[in-house]
């Protein structure tokens, strides 16, 4: 797989487009900070580290989050920077997504952080995805 990234965004936008309760992603301490990240903002309802079993390796179980008649809350996700052409910003330069509904997740120097973190440390980076 040359983008893990891209494979744990494609299989959070197909569990919330099937109606999924919860999906498991195959575990980094960058897809753990992206959803420690997604909690935080409210896109999900939390995620919990899971230990290797016999059959697999250690996956992270993200728990999606609905409205209350069922609506979705993650409504599109999009990979911004990929293997093949990285996308920076400035910390001037960080870019709203939707108006400032959703966000985007940015590698800083400082950490993985969301838009509004990084535009309030200060702090430009890499931009990972976009979600709304």
């Amino acid at each position: 797989m040359t983008d893990p990234i891209a494979d744990m965004l494609t299989r959070l936008r197909n569990a919330v487009h099937a109606r999924h309760t919860r999906v498991d992603v195959p575990t980094s301490r960058l897809k753990v900070e992206i959803a420690r990240i997604l909690e935080r903002e409210g896109f999900i309802a939390g995620f919990k580290e899971m230990e290797a079993t016999g059959e697999t390796g250690p996956v992270i179980r993200i728990t999606l989050k609905y409205g209350p008649r069922g609506e979705k809350v993650i409504s599109g996700i999009s990979r911004v920077s990929r293997p093949g052409r990285r996308v920076y910003f400035g910390r001037n330069d960080v870019p709203k997504v939707m108006g400032g509904l959703g966000t985007s997740i940015l590698t800083t120097s400082h950490g993985v952080m969301s838009g509004r973190e990084a535009v309030k440390a200060g702090v430009g980076g890499e931009v990972l995805c976009n979600i709304w």
